[in-house]
């Protein structure tokens, strides 16, 4: 059994939010694997189905990004799994716009819902795939992540969303060196410039 966890916040006013393309890449991926993620349990919303003949239990926390933690922890203690059978999606300030990175394990970063996560589960050894937001900005880091995106990078982002559930997918049916392989966005030469905001 696999866990699909997406961070974010719940509620309208953060719907469409830099910081909730976890939870945008899990609602991608419940409509293409026909899941229903609308069971209230363990502090967040939960679905289950299958990918390939492995079950699998999508998660959007909804205790707000900076407790992500409490759910997580409920839903691998009433499931008695291992974080390792585990991959968490989130947003991450520090890669570029429509960056995807795959990882086996490590730290949180400055992402407070991972510190969260970590912090709950004591464990950093769990896959996560990494949705970057855009390292560029400079200013109030609070209001940049809760803001929306628009225009070309709104475009960017859906792609990087598309991208982030197939990897998932990937991930449970093939593995991590798999996924890591197929999705992690290569390195570009600078060969375009950065679009500004």
């Amino acid at each position: 059994m696999k866990f699909i966890v997406g961070l974010g916040n719940p509620g309208r006013e953060y719907e469409n939010t830099k910081h909730n393309v976890g939870f945008l890449t899990v609602d991608i991926l419940a409509e293409k694997l026909g899941i229903k993620v609308n069971k209230i349990k363990f502090k967040g919303l939960i679905g289950e189905g299958f990918i390939g003949g492995e079950k699998v239990i999508l998660v959007k926390p909804q205790t707000y990004m900076n407790l992500s933690g409490n759910c997580v922890r409920e839903v691998l203690a009433f499931y008695k799994a291992e974080p390792s059978d585990m991959i968490v999606i989130y947003d991450d300030i520090d890669i570029p716009l429509g960056t995807l990175r795959i990882r086996k394990k490590g730290s949180a970063g400055t992402h407070n819902g991972m510190r969260s996560v970590i912090y709950d589960i004591q464990s950093d050894n769990f896959p996560r795939i990494r949705i970057g937001i855009g390292s560029e900005h400079k200013g109030d880091l609070v209001n940049y992540v809760i803001s929306g995106f628009s225009g070309e990078a709104k475009d960017e982002i859906e792609k990087t969303i598309l991208r982030a559930a197939d990897a998932a997918i990937c991930m449970v049916e093939n593995g991590i060196d798999k996924a890591m392989g197929e999705y992690n966005t290569k390195k570009k030469k600078n060969t375009e410039a950065d679009s500004e905001e």
